[in-house]
């Protein structure tokens, strides 16, 4: 774990939850993208993105979404979801997921997501600025 932790320095510890698993006894396919959108939402007031948002009305939207599901996750246990970055573009970057089970010691989900920046007063794409820029690259793994 502590080299989980090392790799992934904006991670997000998430509980699992009894109502979470399905008639197979385990976490619901669905909800592993809520455990990323939280890590997502986490990252982002981290790098102080979401506070931009408010002042600027420029703020990320969710172009496409992927996981890959490895080991199936249980009740109860606790999840760390790691968050790196990728190909970050003028108006776009990749959020990549991975998910880390506490009981079982061992990565069980992988994912991305797709975010473009949009501005919300124009309806239009708008690009990355110097300040987000520095933070993504921070935490990029194409660095």
């Amino acid at each position: 774990m502590r080299d989980f932790k090392q790799q992934y320095p904006i991670h997000t510890a998430i509980n699992v939850a009894w109502g979470e698993m399905d008639a197979l006894q385990h976490v619901n396919n669905v909800v592993y993208f809520r455990y990323f959108e939280t890590a997502r939402i986490d990252f982002f007031n981290q790098i102080g993105l979401l506070a931009d948002l408010k002042v600027t009305q420029v703020g990320p939207v969710i172009s496409e979404n992927q996981a890959r599901y490895k080991r199936p996750v249980t009740f109860p246990d606790t999840l760390l979801v790691g968050v790196s970055i990728s190909d970050i573009k003028a108006d776009r970057f990749l959020m990549h997921y991975h998910v880390y089970s506490q009981s079982q010691q061992a990565v069980t989900t992988i994912g991305s997501s797709l975010v473009v920046m949009f501005n919300f007063k124009t309806g239009q794409k708008a690009v990355l600025d110097g300040q987000l820029l520095e933070a993504l690259h921070k935490y990029s793994q194409d660095d």
